[in-house]
């Protein structure tokens, strides 16, 4: 239903995650919700008076989250590189996939042949399955295009499935993902010619939030990098990147030198990168899918992390190479298993680290102020969210006010 009128949840578990640390958690909670913003949140018997007569539906006890956030999203693409997965269980690596014609220049030929609207359709599903977990904001990249038109294609198809579905999505240009095969070996022509000017065009068009490049020894190096985020500032636009993935070459380092929003995957980061990140308030995403999928060994230095005060999100990598995923309940999961995070860490990584990967500072929490952006679950604990694995114990969804 619509809460078109002002409504208190009562009888709720609160975990706001409202304080620097904790979950915030408030028992017998209650959120009172007027239009899309949270007007007041507390304890359900110290509901203040201007609000004691308006309709209040009764929470039965259940846990109430901020509004989970997916901070790094490849959701939009054509087809799918099921043989590649193939490969990996043959024992090819994630390079050789790539040298041999597979990787992200795969999907590209299927990205250029598809339409919008075929784009927009084939997307849906996985966008649904995000969003049947609760998810209220996702980030969707570019870079299948990796020419001008389709880069621009992939953008306004992200930002279609913002109408077609109620959530809120942050687009990201990555024209800096991969260098096409009709540049192979003129990275720096590729660059000129078409990254920029797609960013230029896009930046244009309205259809950008914020730039991000892949920073690897078989991508773009700290130069080429140097020159997209350049581009990016003189736009005015935020950065992230794909640093430390498959080895150390200086893009964590880069990220935190031109205060990015968020440095990803970050496996082969060190503590003096950490001691950067922190410095430039730059967040590390872990992205424990694409971990998986490729069965990598190196994890994160979460302990670095935690000890110079780097704030971590998690998020799914869904891409149609090396972590398709649809559940950020599962990426949790993956998070503490993996890299051993806290179940805190995890719901942080996926609430307010999440938004501030993003540059919001409108959701992510659950306060008075900010977006009614809530998950309301079928559980006690935060930590019931975090230890089961193909299971999913929503029970509603508040987005901008709408149940």
């Amino acid at each position: 239903m619509e809460l078109d009128q002002p409504i208190i949840l009562t009888n709720a578990t609160l975990a706001t995650l409202a304080g620097p640390s904790g979950y915030g958690l408030i028992r017998n909670g209650a959120v009172a919700v007027i239009g899309q913003t949270i007007a007041f949140v507390g304890q359900s018997d110290a509901i203040p008076g201007d609000f004691q007569a308006l309709p209040r539906l009764d929470l039965e006890g259940r846990l109430v989250t901020p509004g989970p956030i997916d901070c790094h999203t490849h959701i939009v693409h054509a087809g799918h590189r099921a043989r590649e997965f193939e490969m990996r269980l043959d024992g090819a690596t994630y390079e050789e996939v790539a040298r041999a014609g597979g990787g992200i220049v795969s999907s590209v030929r299927a990205t250029r042949e598809a339409s919008e609207d075929a784009l927009v359709a084939s997307a849906l599903p996985r966008l649904d399955a995000l969003i049947g977990e609760g998810v209220t904001t996702v980030e969707i990249k570019s870079g299948y295009g990796l020419e001008i038109g389709t880069e621009l294609k992939m953008l306004r198809a992200a930002r279609r499935l913002g109408r077609e579905r109620k959530v809120r999505v942050r687009t990201t240009y990555l024209g800096a993902h991969a260098v096409p095969a009709e540049y192979k070996g003129r990275t720096e022509a590729y660059l000129t010619e078409v990254c920029l000017p797609g960013l230029e065009a896009a930046a244009a068009e309205g259809l950008v939030d914020a730039v991000d490049g892949f920073c690897e020894g078989i991508a773009f190096s700290v130069e080429d990098m140097t020159r997209v985020f350049d581009a990016a500032k003189r736009l005015g636009l935020p950065v992230k990147l794909h640093a430390e993935q498959l080895s150390r070459i200086g893009g964590t380092q880069l990220a935190a030198r031109y205060g990015a929003l968020s440095a990803d995957h970050v496996e082969y980061a060190t503590d003096e990168d950490a001691a950067a990140l922190a410095a430039s308030g730059t967040v590390a995403v872990l992205l424990p899918g694409a971990f998986y999928a490729i069965r990598e060994t190196q994890v994160p230095p979460v302990a670095a992390f935690r000890a110079h005060g780097v704030p971590m999100a998690l998020a799914t990598d869904c891409n149609p190479g090396t972590s398709p995923l649809t559940s950020l309940l599962l990426t949790m999961n993956m998070g503490c298993t993996f890299f051993r995070l806290t179940v805190e860490e995890a719901l942080r990584g996926v609430t307010v680290n999440a938004a501030k990967a993003l540059g919001l500072e409108d959701c992510g929490r659950i306060a008075e102020g900010l977006r009614a952006d809530l998950a309301i679950w079928n559980v006690e604990t935060p930590a019931e969210l975090v230890y089961r694995f193909g299971f999913n114990p929503l029970h509603a969804r508040v987005f901008g006010g709408s149940l």
